[in-house]
C-alpha cells in the first residue's frame, strides 16, 4: 500500500488520516508481488506509524484483498489508561467501513489485518473523524439496516428504545447504542469459531431444567430411540472394546435427557448379549426405558428393520452407537412436534466431533428444499419421523448399501417424500444442534446417483442423474421439451458500448442453446457508437431485436416493456454487464425453469477477478436481501457445499434470471410503481414463491457480472432517497417472510453474506 498523502490532502482533508508505514510485528512477511503480504498464522500484526487518528468519533476505511475467505481484521488503540479493541470484517473488492471511538492520549495503535493464514494486500487504509452528531446517526442507521431488535423503526424510534434500556440498566444511552452496534460487525465463523458460539450463544438460549419442567405438556412427545449393533463390530477383541466405548458415549446422552424419552432399544448379537449382561444390566437399571434385544440380523438394514417391530411409540429416531443426542435434544423435537401437528418428520441439525469429543462442523440446514434434497442428503442423521410413516428398507432391498448408514439414512428419506400423500407442510424444521456425529461413524459413499435415479424413476421424472461437482452429490439433467421452448433474453441498456458489446457479443456467441431472440431494450441511447453497434448486430444476427423505451430509467418498467414484446415461452432477465463463461448456461437454466413446479431459475456469478459475485439470494441479509457467498473464491465449496450444488432459494437476481412467460404474467411482472430499480428482482421472486412454486438457483450456469457499472451507484441525495422509499416498501410489504427465509436458518448471520454464525 502506497501510505503517502500529497500535500493538497493535509490542506484540504485534515480531518482524514492515512498511516503512513505499517511496521510487522508478528506473523508477517513480505509477499512475492509489490505490496503483498504473507499472514504465517492467526495473529499477524502491524504497528501503524505515522498519522494516527484524532481523538473522538472515528470512520475507520480499509479495503483489504485476500485469498482467504471470512476472515476478520482488528485495530486496538492504546493509551495510558486503557485499550480499544474495534473489529472489521473484511469484504472483498469493496472498502470495509466502520464506526470507532478513539480515546484520549493514544499512544500505540496495531492492526491485526486477518485472523488466519493467507495473502493478502492493503488498497486502501484510512481514519476519517466525525462529529458527535453525524456519527450517532450513521450508528443508528446501521442498527435500523443490520440489527435484528431495532428492524422497520425509524431513527428517533430507535433512539427512544435505548434510552429506555438505558434507563433500565443506569446507564448511558450512547453506551447501549455502541454495544449494539458493535455487535453487528461480531463474525464468527462455523470453521473457526464455533466453539466460542456453543460457549456464548447455545448455552444461554437452552431451555432451564424450570422451563423444562414448566412445559409438562412436552412430557407426552412418545419417542422411541432405536440403535443397532451390526455383528461386524464384534469380530474381534479391539472392535468390541471400541463397540462398548461407542455405546457408553450413546447410552449416557439418552441418560442425560432434559426431557426423559420413553423407549430406548438397543439390539445387539447374541454373543455380545451374553458377554455384556451384567453391563447392560447396569444401564437397565439407570435407565428403566431400555430394552436390550438380541437379534441374528447381519446387516444395518435388517436391523432397523426388527428394531421398528419393538417399537411402541408414535415418533422413531435412529442413534447409532458412538453418536449422542445434545442433551436438549427431545425436549426440542418435542415443542416443534407440538407446534407443528400436521409433522411426520422432525429435521434438526447436527455437529461433528473429533477424536478428542470436541464439537465441530455444524450442519445448520434449511427447511424443505426439494432440490437440495436431490443433489445431496442435507437432511443427514437428525431426522425423527413418525412411526407409521418409516419406509421399512430391508436387506434385500439394499443390496450392497444394507450395512451403509448414510446411504439408508438417505434412501429412506427419499422414500418418505415420493408418497402420494407426501406434502411440504408435513416436514418441520429444529433450529437446534440434536445431534452430535462421533468420528467413524460417517460413510459417506462416493456416489449417491443410484438412489436418486431409483427415486426420480418412481416418481415418474425423465432424468439422468450424474455425479455432482462434490463427492456425494448429484447434478440431475432434466429433460427438455419437444419442441425446444423459445426463450427471450432481455438486456435493457443506455449508452455504455464498452459493456454491452462484451455481453452481447458473448451471448451469441458462447451459448449452446441456440433457440431464443435477444431483445435489446434501448432507454434513450444517444452515443453514435452504441447507435453504431446495435445497429450492425441486428444487422448480422436475426436473434437480435433493439426496442426503444423513450422514458427515464425504470428496470421493472423496461423489463415488463420487453416482456409484453417477448415471443418466448421463458422470459430472461439479463443485465447489459454479464458475460457467459461457457456454452451450457442458458441450456441448464432452460432444463430446469421448463419443470412446472419451478418458477425463477437463477445462476452462479462471478466478479472479474474470480470471486463469487451471487449464490443465489438470502432474504433479511442487510436488513432485507442479500447474495450468499457473496466474494467467496471461485473454487470454494461454500458453506454445507452449497456453492456447488443446485437448490431451493427464495429469491435470484435479475443480472441473470428466467422464469416461463405465464408466470411472469400471473404475478403481473415487476413492480413498476414502488420498485423503479432496487430490490424489484427480490419482490418477483417472493409473488413468485407465495403463488406456490419454487424458486431454483444452479451452479451448473456460470457468468461474469461486472455488477452495475453501467447505472453506477446510489451515491446522490436523489437516489438515496429513492433507495429509501424502495427499502420502505419491501419491509412493509414483506417484511414477515424477510425475517425468516426457509432456504436459510435462524442460527446463521442477518449481517453478513459468509453464512457465519448468529
Amino acid at each position: 500500500m502506497n501510505a503517502t498523502q500529497t500535500l493538497r490532502d493535509k490542506d484540504w482533508y485534515p480531518h482524514h488520516r492515512t498511516p503512513q508505514r505499517f511496521v510487522p510485528l508478528q506473523q508477517l512477511t513480505a509477499g512475492s508481488h509489490p505490496g503483498e503480504w504473507q499472514s504465517l498464522g492467526s495473529e499477524p500484526l502491524f504497528a501503524l506509524e505515522g498519522q494516527l487518528p484524532w481523538p473522538g468519533w472515528n470512520m475507520v476505511e480499509i479495503a483489504c484483498e485476500r485469498d482467504v475467505t471470512s476472515v476478520v481484521s482488528s485495530l486496538t488503540f492504546e493509551s495510558s489508561r486503557r485499550s480499544v479493541t474495534a473489529e472489521l470484517p473484511l469484504r472483498v473488492g469493496k472498502v470495509t467501513k466502520r464506526l470507532v471511538y478513539v480515546p484520549w492520549g493514544v499512544k500505540r495503535v496495531t492492526f491485526a489485518p486477518m485472523n488466519a493464514e493467507g495473502t493478502f494486500s492493503l488498497g486502501h487504509f484510512r481514519f476519517v473523524w466525525l462529529t458527535p452528531m453525524f456519527a450517532y446517526n450513521r450508528l443508528l442507521q446501521r442498527l435500523t439496516n443490520m440489527h435484528e431488535h431495532y428492524r422497520d423503526l425509524s431513527l428517533p424510534e430507535i433512539k427512544q428504545s435505548l434510552k429506555q434500556q438505558a434507563r433500565k440498566q443506569s446507564r448511558k444511552w450512547q453506551t447501549v447504542a455502541l454495544e449494539d452496534y458493535e455487535s453487528t460487525f461480531i463474525s464468527l465463523s462455523t470453521r473457526r469459531h464455533y466453539q466460542q458460539w456453543i460457549r456464548q450463544v447455545e448455552r444461554r438460549r437452552a431451555p432451564s431444567e424450570h422451563i423444562v419442567a414448566l412445559r409438562s405438556h412436552l412430557h407426552s412427545f412418545d419417542c422411541s430411540v432405536l440403535l443397532v449393533c451390526p455383528a461386524a463390530d464384534t469380530h474381534s477383541a479391539s472392535s468390541l472394546k471400541a463397540l462398548q466405548t461407542r455405546l457408553s458415549h450413546s447410552l449416557a446422552s439418552l441418560a442425560e435427557q432434559s426431557l426423559t424419552p420413553h423407549q430406548a432399544v438397543l439390539l445387539v448379537p447374541p454373543q455380545v448379549h451374553k458377554k455384556w449382561q451384567k453391563w447392560f444390566d447396569e444401564w437397565q437399571s439407570e435407565m428403566p426405558f431400555l430394552s436390550v434385544v438380541e437379534s441374528y440380523a447381519t446387516s444395518v438394514a435388517g436391523l432397523r428393520v426388527e428394531a421398528l417391530s419393538y417399537c411402541e411409540h408414535e415418533w422413531v429416531w435412529f442413534l447409532r452407537p458412538g453418536d449422542r443426542l445434545a442433551t436438549d435434544a427431545l425436549f426440542h423435537m418435542a415443542s416443534i412436534a407440538t407446534d407443528n401437528p400436521s409433522a411426520q418428520m422432525l429435521v434438526a441439525d447436527e455437529d461433528s466431533l473429533d477424536e478428542y469429543n470436541v464439537r465441530h462442523s455444524p450442519q445448520f440446514k434449511p427447511e424443505w428444499n426439494a432440490d437440495l434434497l436431490l443433489s445431496m442428503p442435507y437432511m443427514g442423521r437428525a431426522v425423527c419421523y413418525q412411526h407409521r410413516y418409516v419406509p421399512r428398507l430391508s436387506a434385500e432391498m439394499c443390496g450392497e448399501h444394507a450395512n451403509d448408514a448414510d446411504w439408508l439414512d438417505y434412501v429412506q428419506t427419499l422414500n418418505v417424500i415420493q408418497r402420494e400423500d407426501f406434502s411440504p407442510e408435513q416436514l418441520a424444521h429444529v433450529p437446534h444442534i440434536a445431534y452430535h456425529g462421533a468420528q467413524g461413524t460417517v460413510t459417506t459413499p462416493d456416489s449417491y446417483v443410484a438412489a436418486v435415479e431409483q427415486h426420480l424413476r418412481a416418481c415418474g421424472h425423465a432424468a439422468e442423474v450424474t455425479p455432482g461437482l462434490l463427492s456425494g452429490t448429484q447434478r440431475v439433467r432434466w429433460s427438455m421439451p419437444d419442441p425446444l421452448p423459445l426463450v427471450s433474453l432481455l438486456v435493457p441498456t443506455r449508452d455504455g458500448v464498452h459493456i454491452l458489446r462484451p455481453c452481447v457479443d458473448a451471448i451469441l456467441d458462447r451459448t449452446d442453446y441456440t433457440h431464443f431472440e435477444l431483445l435489446i431494450l434501448d432507454n434513450q441511447s444517444s452515443c453514435p457508437e452504441t447507435l453504431a453497434y446495435l445497429k450492425d448486430v441486428t444487422a448480422r444476427d436475426p436473434r437480435v431485436k433493439v426496442l426503444l423505451w423513450d422514458a427515464p430509467f425504470n428496470y421493472s418498467s423496461i423489463n415488463n416493456f420487453g416482456a409484453a414484446s417477448a415471443k418466448g415461452s421463458i422470459i430472461g432477465l439479463i443485465n447489459n454487464d454479464v458475460e457467459p463463461i461457457d456454452g451450457q448456461w442458458l441450456s441448464e437454466m432452460v432444463e430446469q425453469v421448463c419443470r412446472p413446479e419451478i418458477g425463477c431459475v437463477g445462476a452462479k456469478l462471478y466478479y472479474p477477478n474470480d470471486t463469487v459475485q451471487h449464490g443465489g439470494v438470502i432474504l433479511g441479509l442487510g436488513g432485507l436481501a442479500g447474495h450468499a457467498h457473496r466474494f467467496f473464491q471461485r473454487d470454494e465449496d461454500g458453506y454445507m457445499g452449497r456453492l456447488k450444488v443446485t437448490q431451493n432459494l427464495s429469491a435470484v437476481t435479475a443480472a441473470c434470471l428466467l422464469l416461463r412467460k405465464d408466470v411472469f404474467d400471473a404475478v403481473n411482472g415487476l413492480n413498476e410503481a414502488d420498485l423503479a430499480v432496487a430490490y424489484n428482482d427480490v419482490d418477483l421472486c417472493i409473488k413468485v414463491r407465495e403463488a406456490g412454486y419454487r424458486n431454483l438457483w444452479t451452479p451448473y450456469a456460470a457468468l461474469y457480472h461486472h455488477e452495475s457499472i453501467s447505472r453506477g451507484a446510489d451515491d446522490t441525495p436523489e437516489k438515496r432517497a429513492r433507495w429509501l422509499s424502495e427499502y420502505a416498501y419491501m419491509r412493509k410489504t414483506w417484511g414477515e417472510l424477510l425475517d425468516s427465509d426457509p432456504a436459510y436458518n435462524p442460527n446463521l448471520t442477518l449481517v453478513h453474506e459468509d453464512y457465519s454464525l448468529r
